[in-house]
């Protein structure tokens, strides 16, 4: 299985990262470029608990959600297109730095080296094991990038 924890897959979705611009657009979804990169940015920040971030698993995702989590890392499937994001990951801003939101990007992926975030619950999974964010921050970031043909 994939996972963000492996030194080669970081390295390969930094490639990846590194070639998004401006020309970029969404195969599906309703971000434009810029807005994927700070969504990521952001999501990344609350995984690793970089900034002020707080942990509560919502209410249907105590009854749904290890049985969610399960169906989306239990294989090498990429995440379906077009599924639901929280309300506090949708980016409001339409534009900005380019280049900073991807620096910004690329080093929350290398900050995955050093993961130790023993407070992160997922707010529709809950409290994950490390192997679970390692898959799930994977498929993630390869979800997104996808999105942009990359």
């Amino acid at each position: 299985m994939k996972t963000i924890f492996d030194q080669e897959i970081r390295l390969l979705l930094i490639h990846r990262i590194e070639q998004i611009n401006d020309s970029h657009k969404a195969k599906w979804g309703k971000m434009n470029v810029f807005q994927m990169l700070m969504h990521n940015t952001y999501w990344n920040g609350w995984v690793l608990g970089t900034g002020d971030h707080s942990y509560k698993q919502a209410f249907l995702g105590k009854i749904f959600g290890k049985i969610a989590l399960k169906k989306m890392i239990k294989d090498e499937k990429p995440f379906d297109k077009n599924i639901p994001t929280s309300d506090q990951f949708k980016p409001k801003a339409l534009a900005g730095n380019l280049e900073a939101e991807k620096a910004k990007w690329i080093d929350l992926i290398k900050a995955y080296e050093t993961y130790n975030n023993p407070k992160f619950i997922h707010d529709f999974f809950g409290k994950m094991t490390k192997e679970q964010i390692g898959i799930l921050v994977y498929k993630h970031t390869d979800h997104h990038l996808r999105q942009f043909g990359l």
